[in-house]
């Protein structure tokens, strides 16, 4: 359960930079959770890696500011994650959400915000970490699939776990199917994990996991 909206009310607002590849919709996902008052939380910027990237145009209707820093403008990598941390910081955010950031970021980069940079992942880790997770999880007849938040560390996947949401895996499922599914439990756990996040800003300060483990439904 999300908190009561005057509980939310009292909270002080959460701060966060949502880094962004695509589409977008876990940032517009978190953008109505706040827009709605069910999460403690303002949206300070978004940027994103590439141009293109639909959910900027998301950011933009909502009057959040957006922002591209791309691979291609810099001479190399490290440049490029440098500029990337240049801008990140500059909105002094409590909390980087990683919403569909498709680079690796590295070592450098997660110490600097440790314990304070989230990402969503669509399996149920530490099962099936990396790239396509739906077709993984058909192929090896899995019964259950799902979504899971949690800390980024400088291993790919690999932080603990804040909170997940499954899904079964239904006769003739594709992996566009249960692709489907699973996107939307993203929607409904990462504001709540966000939400859990404002509200116990000393636990999630160390990388703690959410206090109440039971699968969201």
């Amino acid at each position: 359960m999300m908190a009561d909206p005057s509980s939310i009310r009292a909270l002080n607002p959460l701060n966060l930079v949502v880094l962004i590849s695509g589409n977008g919709s876990n940032l517009q996902a978190i953008l109505g959770h706040i827009a709605a008052g069910r999460l403690s939380a303002t949206v300070a910027a978004v940027i994103s890696d590439r141009a293109d990237a639909f959910g900027l145009v998301r950011a933009r209707r909502a009057g959040v500011p957006a922002e591209v820093v791309a691979r291609g403008d810099y001479r190399d990598a490290a440049a490029f994650y440098a500029a990337l941390l240049r801008r990140v910081e500059a909105f002094a955010p409590d909390l980087v959400v990683l919403a569909g950031f498709m680079r690796v970021l590295p070592e450098r980069f997660v110490g600097r915000f440790a314990h304070r940079m989230v990402n969503i992942h669509p399996s149920l880790l530490p099962r099936f970490k990396g790239l396509n997770t739906h077709q993984r999880v058909l192929d090896a007849g899995e019964r259950r699939h799902g979504a899971s938040v949690h800390w980024v560390t400088a291993e790919l996947d690999a932080g603990p776990v804040i909170l997940q949401a499954e899904v079964e895996v239904a006769p003739g499922d594709n992996a566009e199917t249960l692709g489907a599914r699973v996107l939307c439990k993203e929607h409904q756990i990462y504001a709540r994990a966000i939400q859990w996040i404002a509200e116990n800003r000393q636990l999630a300060g160390r990388g703690q996991p959410l206090a109440e483990r039971a699968q969201a439904s």
